[in-house]
């Protein structure tokens, strides 16, 4: 009887640290956008992309920050490039924080030559105008990718976060 009592108390802990230590690392599409909506707003006030662009993107691309790559590599945008990490195989980079993972996300706007010209043509309150360049670049090879990212802002209307940067 009392190794049986042992078993339940371990197995209980063990479960009861499972569930534990994934409810704690998973977000809501609400706690997601609460969380990360200050940060596209920085980064659009720097540069100009729209904080709705940031953010839908980030939430499509790592599942409101619950996908593996974004648990486990800081990658919100599904960037592919070499990481570090010894508890994940991937083809996908990793990065020291979330914030690095979405100041690159506007770097490799920048850095491509067929997303560069969006800076200069697109004010940061045209999220639609963004999101079809940044399907025209080649970010996504998804056909309905810029539908997609379209519904996300207009579904959890994330254009409230975009403020008028004047154009570069």
């Amino acid at each position: 009887m009392l190794k049986y009592c042992r078993w339940i108390a371990v197995l209980a802990l063990i479960l009861g640290g499972t569930i534990f230590g994934a409810s704690a690392q998973n977000y809501t599409t609400k706690s997601y956008i609460e969380t990360h909506g200050p940060t596209a707003q920085k980064l659009s006030r720097e540069t100009g992309v729209p904080a709705s662009v940031i953010l839908a993107v980030a939430i499509h691309e790592s599942a409101y920050g619950n996908s593996r790559i974004a648990r486990y590599l800081n990658n919100h945008f599904g960037i592919k490039g070499k990481n570090q990490s010894k508890k994940i195989r991937s083809a996908y980079k990793g990065y020291g924080s979330v914030m690095d993972s979405y100041r690159d996300f506007v770097g490799l706007l920048k850095r491509r030559k067929a997303t560069r010209p969006l800076f200069d043509r697109h004010a940061s309150d045209d999220y639609k105008s963004w999101v079809q360049g940044i399907a025209r670049g080649g970010y996504s090879e998804s056909k309905d990718w810029p539908k997609k990212i379209i519904s996300t802002i207009d579904h959890y209307d994330l254009e409230k976060y975009d403020e008028k940067v004047p154009l570069n």
